[in-house]
């Protein structure tokens, strides 16, 4: 088993970030060296971080500003031997970030793991492939919808919701993320009746649309909780993921007896990545870890919605997410805030192999649910045909509509 390469963005009020870079190497490792007798050194030496690589960055007055203190930055490179840590994601994270995240000043930016490490990860079960073989569509992006304000309603209430962002033509329709076990809309009668209305709507259309079921409950039940869900016939399963912790993701992704894709959500890593500072990136949490675990779509903040992530670190998820490895890729899922008259953007920055996802873009269009659905399916339509949305909406309501409501951002070129 190959080394683990962390790369971490520090800030050093010494400003030598060679000696804090052999700090950190060594604290999270044998702890101690040049006062270790020549034997000890010899016994520990396959133990010992290695600093790979020091680059020093300009200095930020705003960072210094924030700090109140003048601080150098840089990027530097550790790489962990193979020896320290058992071949799992806890293990991996405790080993290059473990005490280190207490610093305050140090955020973790990468992982690089060795092709022999990285067999032991499962990565997702169907994947960006698997489940456009599900869903039937090859040509585009997919379209998902989210259910909304359905916190106290009852299962009639769903399944009409359900019913009508199925009639809009979306190919994926999630749970909110914070319903959980309740008696109005209990988990397995939601499977069933999303099953039932996802049936009708197909023997009335011809299209299919899939249901992801919000997996909650005391870590230790999940499995059997799945499996259940599984013997009911669900699609997908949505997982909190961050709440529960990647190791969890991946314990049920390796489980042969839960075959359906599954749908990580973002909640929870505001905590872990919002600052620039410290913690983790957003890329390799999103992207990178959750792909690793098993997760067969992502999801994320886009960088035009109400919770914008910078672009380039959205882009840097994406980009984690469907590179060609020897896992299968994961459908970039950018969302918040997301309205018809962004789909030019989001396929411009995330390609056909993503995912748009809307919830109030679907669900606040004038026409309802199904209006909102169509709306974005006609922009999809037009931007894969090279037709402007405006143009497209002269022969669209629904599209109008929606442009009407919420405009047309320009696109760069």
């Amino acid at each position: 088993m190959g080394e683990v390469i962390a790369t971490y963005l520090v800030h050093d009020i010494k400003k030598n970030l060679q000696k804090k870079a052999e700090g950190i190497a060594l604290g999270l490792t044998v702890g101690s060296w040049t006062d270790l007798p020549k034997l000890e050194q010899e016994q520990l030496k396959k133990h010992k971080g290695r600093v790979m690589e020091v680059k020093e960055l300009p200095e930020d007055e705003a960072v210094n500003v924030y700090l109140k203190k003048s601080v150098s930055r840089g990027l530097i490179k550790i790489a962990y031997p193979a020896a320290n840590y058992s071949p799992d994601l806890p293990a991996i994270l405790v080993t290059a970030f473990g005490k280190l995240s207490l610093d305050g000043e140090v955020k973790l930016i990468d992982l690089e793991f060795s092709d022999d490490l990285k067999a032991g990860f499962p990565g997702p079960k169907l994947g960006i492939e698997g489940i456009i073989n599900k869903v039937k569509v090859f040509d585009r992006p997919l379209l998902m919808s989210i259910f909304k304000g359905v916190i106290g309603r009852d299962l009639p209430y769903l399944a009409e919701q359900l019913k009508q962002q199925a009639l809009g033509g979306v190919d994926l329709v999630k749970d909110d993320e914070i319903l959980f076990e309740n008696e109005l809309t209990p988990f397995e009668k939601r499977i069933e009746t999303g099953k039932d209305v996802l049936k009708s709507v197909y023997e009335e259309t011809g299209k299919r649309t899939l249901y992801a079921v919000n997996l909650t409950g005391r870590t230790f039940d999940l499995k059997d909780k799945a499996k259940k869900a599984v013997d009911l016939g669900a699609d997908m399963l949505l997982f909190n993921v961050f709440a529960y912790g990647l190791d969890v993701l991946q314990s049920l992704a390796e489980d042969k007896e839960i075959p359906i894709p599954i749908m990580a959500h973002p909640a929870v890593t505001g905590a872990f990545t919002s600052s620039s500072l410290f913690g983790f990136s957003s890329s390799l949490l999103l992207g990178k870890l959750v792909r690793y675990a098993g997760a067969d779509l992502s999801l994320f903040p886009s960088p035009y919605g109400s919770v914008a992530l910078e672009r380039g670190e959205a882009l840097k998820i994406a980009q984690f997410n469907t590179q060609k490895e020897n896992v299968k890729q994961s459908f970039p899922v950018p969302s918040a805030g997301i309205h018809p008259g962004l789909v030019p953007l989001l396929i411009q920055d995330f390609g056909i192999e993503s995912v748009i996802n809307a919830g109030g873009g679907i669900h606040g269009h004038p026409n309802g649910a199904k209006g909102g659905g169509n709306a974005f399916r006609e922009a999809i339509a037009a931007v894969l045909t090279n037709e402007s949305l405006s143009a497209r909406a002269s022969q669209s309501e629904d599209l109008k509509l929606a442009l009407d409501l919420w405009g047309e951002p320009v696109v760069a070129k």
